[in-house]
């Protein structure tokens, strides 16, 4: 039983494409399969950022909130800059440097969540709904409420262009889940990130920084989720000072599906990765079915349900 556990995700991806594939002809397409490759990225990048997170039995609420902040932050630099009151300047931004400075926003902010939490000893959930709602906060403050358009077209080939022949969403990801699984199999700090949620206080006694290896992995976390919001603002040509909202929520239930335990200690990226792929799969293949979007939450719950349900009986059954 143990054996197949490992393999439980996969066998649920095989399964739902097999399904789908027999209730719709236009699901096994190559169109539709490139589509369901760029919907998922975004949400698998952070997905690898929160798996580091709940590997060391933590959770981060604010994901969502940061994306949208530093996607709003990034095209506003591309769109109109800064402006410097009083010395009549204006300092223009290159997509890239601009890029840069999202992504270092979201690494900043991501630092902070595991800064207040080892600090002050707040918890994940307390300290990440925080953030949450701060970030979405300053995200409506930033924006005034309203989108950020007409981004230009060397930022719109981040979201979508093509590179030899495979969609720029797919390599971002691919790089970004390539260096994670490195670091987490190759590294002394994925072996401390593993130890931190399999016993923190063993972990501790043994010499771990765990102060640091928290807060560098909530600084991960709000990194990637900063990727995403490149990703999601370039494809969209637009800032939408409400992008991200419930994408946390995805990112657990990818994590969860791919069989990361929520107690901490024990999960893949790859398992991430998998869960994202069955989630983006199902969404398409329940709107190529015409489902309802009200029903398509309620099944996207049950699948979390089942998915914690299995997680438990394999940690008894371990």
């Amino acid at each position: 039983m143990p054996s197949i556990a490992k393999f439980q995700s996969l066998i649920a991806l095989i399964i739902l494409c097999l399904v789908l594939s027999l209730l719709s002809d236009r699901f096994l397409t190559l169109a539709n399969g490139w589509n369901v490759m760029r919907q998922v990225s975004v949400n698998i990048c952070i997905s690898v950022g929160m798996t580091l997170v709940i590997l060391t039995a933590g959770i981060d609420l604010s994901v969502g909130s940061i994306l949208a902040l530093c996607g709003a932050v990034t095209a506003s630099l591309i769109k109109n800059g800064i402006a410097v009151e009083g010395l009549n300047l204006h300092i223009g931004f290159a997509p890239l440097g601009a890029v840069i400075l999202g992504v270092g926003l979201g690494f900043g902010l991501g630092w902070f969540n595991g800064w207040t939490i080892t600090r002050f000893k707040v918890p994940p959930f307390v300290a990440t709904l925080a953030m949450l709602t701060i970030a979405r906060g300053l995200t409506m403050l930033w924006t005034g409420g309203f989108p950020i358009n007409g981004l230009g077209e060397d930022f719109a080939f981040l979201g979508t262009g093509w590179f030899l022949g495979i969609p720029m969403p797919v390599w971002i990801t691919a790089v970004i889940v390539a260096l994670a699984v490195l670091l987490t199999k190759k590294t002394k700090f994925g072996r401390y990130v593993y130890a931190i949620g399999g016993n923190e206080r063993a972990a501790r006694l043994s010499g771990i920084n765990i102060s640091r290896v928290k807060m560098t992995v909530y600084a991960i976390a709000g990194g990637l989720a900063a990727v995403g919001g490149m990703i999601v603002t370039s494809r969209l040509d637009s800032a939408q000072p409400n992008a991200g909202i419930s994408y946390e929520l995805d990112a657990i239930a990818a994590v969860v599906i791919g069989g990361t335990s929520l107690s901490g200690g024990k999960g893949t990226i790859m398992g991430a990765v998998l869960g994202g792929i069955i989630i983006g799969v199902l969404n398409n293949g329940l709107v190529l079915l015409n489902v309802s979007p009200f029903w398509q939450q309620v099944v996207k719950g049950a699948v979390i349900l089942l998915a914690v349900v299995i997680d438990k009986a394999n940690s008894k059954e371990d």
